[in-house]
């Protein structure tokens, strides 16, 4: 059997040229076909990455060939996919997020050990220099025991700028569903398991106005929470709060360092979460000032990292980062947020989350697995 694990590629939207364009970098990966609904745009998109060809969804499902299949549809199309994925007998690795319900998740997971496939989800951010920089830091005790955190993903929403912004105000949708896995992620990563939460949500904007091509002046009902706010507090004793809201202007954090850590002995100001790469800075007691940390791992990974490390484990054995315990502790979160807001009491995880192994620490670029 090659070393080459063949992917499809489903869903050929706005995300899937991030992955096409990264996944070259991965010699243990090979796309060899894009398919979608629209069946002309994933013969351009496979045209347009020199993959081999673009096809129908069955048609892909279908090739023998194929091993793993990455999952890029809307978020209401996630589960059905990758439920249809496995049940062709291929590993899955989907977009964010895992599912829209906590059931939808734990039938996934199901799924994927019946079949004894595996299965992974995004976001695989968590995975680049900047937050497995901050973990390092966590790790080794830069700032002493991790006391407190602010996270904070605020804006006005996607009407502005997405062509079809109105899936991301439905269920399903919405900044904690769309924006909160980058961020709580990030969290699990740093702190590990989560010991209760609670939330406060509301739909501040009830009516969008699309003011981007080619449905501007289009409206449309928000049908799901555009603005969540939540406490968590983890197992290790670090209590704090996180925003996600689509609801805001002009926020006055630093959209760059929307995270800080607050511990014993110092503070780290954490990158962008949607991101790779980005600059982490730390003050210590010892410090008069900030200073800026050097990166401690590879930069310039991008979207498809997570699904290059899953494909080695295929051929090995061993345990990946963006796998399906993590994603289904990301959404059985997002969905306790929802659910603390209705019922005005606190939620507790339903599973038990293992944090994953961090990055190789002194390697190069492109060593996922020692």
């Amino acid at each position: 059997m090659s070393h080459t694990i063949k992917i499809g590629v489903v869903g050929c939207g706005r995300i899937s040229g991030a992955y096409l364009w990264m996944a070259r970098s991965f010699p243990q990966v090979e796309i060899v076909a894009c398919a979608d609904m629209n069946v002309d745009l994933a013969i351009a998109k496979a045209a347009e990455y020199e993959v081999e060809r673009g096809c129908t969804v069955e048609e892909l499902l279908a090739d023998p060939e194929i091993e793993m299949v990455l999952n890029l549809t809307t978020p209401l199309s996630h589960y059905d996919i990758s439920m249809r994925t496995l049940a062709a007998g291929k590993h899955s690795y989907a977009e964010k997020p895992f599912g829209v319900t906590r059931e939808q998740g734990h039938g996934l997971l199901r799924e994927a050990a019946q079949r004894n496939r595996l299965i992974g989800c995004a976001p695989d951010t968590f995975m680049g220099s900047g937050i497995q920089t901050v973990r390092k830091l966590i790790d080794d005790g830069a700032i002493g025991r991790p006391v407190a955190f602010t996270a904070a993903m605020m804006c006005r929403g996607h009407e502005s700028w997405h062509p079809n912004p109105e899936f991301y105000y439905q269920v399903g949708g919405g900044p904690m569903f769309d924006m909160g896995p980058y961020y709580l992620t990030a969290l699990l990563n740093f702190f590990g398991p989560v010991k209760r939460i609670t939330g406060a949500a509301s739909i501040a904007i009830p009516e969008r106005t699309i003011t981007s091509e080619p449905l501007n002046g289009q409206k449309f009902e928000v049908k799901t929470p555009d603005h969540i706010v939540g406490t968590m507090e983890f197992a290790n004793g670090c209590i704090g709060t996180i925003i996600t809201t689509f609801a805001t202007m002009h926020a006055v954090h630093d959209g760059n360092q929307p995270i800080i850590i607050y511990g014993e002995t110092g503070t780290i100001r954490c990158p962008d979460p949607n991101g790779f790469d980005g600059k982490v800075h730390l003050r210590t007691t010892d410090d008069s000032d900030w200073r800026e940390i050097e990166p401690m791992f590879p930069t310039g990974y991008g979207r498809a990292v997570g699904a290059a490390d899953m494909a080695l484990s295929i051929r090995s054995g061993k345990p990946f980062r963006a796998n399906g315990n993590q994603a289904m502790a990301v959404l059985d979160l997002l969905a306790g947020f929802l659910d603390s807001a209705e019922s005005g009491h606190a939620c507790k995880p339903s599973i038990e989350y293992v944090r994953p192994q961090p990055m190789p620490f002194g390697e190069e670029f492109g060593v996922l697995q020692k």
